[in-house]
């Protein structure tokens, strides 16, 4: 089956954390009307229809019947020889539907494909998690050590999430194993490329005790 790739993807993506049900079916849409395009120029009398529960995909073609030998836009118009084909009572000036198949865009499209579903869905992610820990910025956050760095310790926490805690950010007498669990603050978070990188801060306990006193204080 030609679009194995493509039902392998949506069943390794079609229950992401980070992405609902209308997300997933605009990110596959955008993903194959960029093939379309890039196959026939254009994708404006394209119709895509997308089961991502189960990898089902169907891609219809319209285009107008036209005379024998009057065909200007391949990709819009088909002759009415052509139609018939599909057809045998299509007449001309009516409107054909057919059904392109994945392996008609060519094997090399169809990895294309899967690659920028795999980017575009990654992309997503980081921008959820970006969003998500830059309202975290200045609060408390705890994750376990994952592994230790020369100059940082990296962190995960229950969402495997990767945060940094550098060496000048850290309490000096503090030693890490891996597994141990840290508390600090979400110092700052930035995206560097598309990945957010996501920065712990120690702070000493005269800090905690500010901190609670100050929320104490807000409520």
């Amino acid at each position: 089956m030609e679009n194995i790739a493509l039902i392998e993807s949506f069943s390794e993506f079609k229950d992401d954390k980070f992405i609902d049900r209308v997300t997933l079916m605009a990110i596959l849409e955008d993903v194959f009307r960029n093939a379309l395009k890039k196959k026939f120029g254009s994708d404006d009398n394209f119709d895509i229809i997308i089961n991502p529960d189960k990898g089902d995909l169907e891609i219809w073609r319209n285009r107008v019947v036209v005379e024998d030998g009057e065909v200007e836009d391949p990709n819009e118009e088909i002759s009415l020889t052509e139609a018939r084909k599909i057809e045998p009572d299509f007449e001309v000036g009516e409107d054909v539907s057919e059904e392109v198949k994945l392996i008609n865009l060519g094997r090399r499209a169809i990895l294309a494909l899967r690659q920028n579903l795999i980017a575009k869905i990654h992309e997503h992610d980081n921008t959820t998690i970006y969003k998500q820990f830059k309202d975290l910025e200045g609060e408390i956050y705890t994750a376990e050590v994952h592994h230790i760095r020369h100059k940082a310790v990296i962190l995960l926490d229950d969402e495997g999430n990767e945060i940094i805690l550098p060496k000048d950010r850290q309490i000096p007498s503090d030693f890490f194993r891996k597994g141990d669990n840290v508390r600090g603050i979400i110092e700052s978070v930035e995206l560097k490329g598309a990945k957010p990188t996501i920065i712990m801060s120690e702070a000493p306990l005269c800090f905690w005790s500010n901190y609670f006193f100050k929320k104490s204080r807000s409520f």
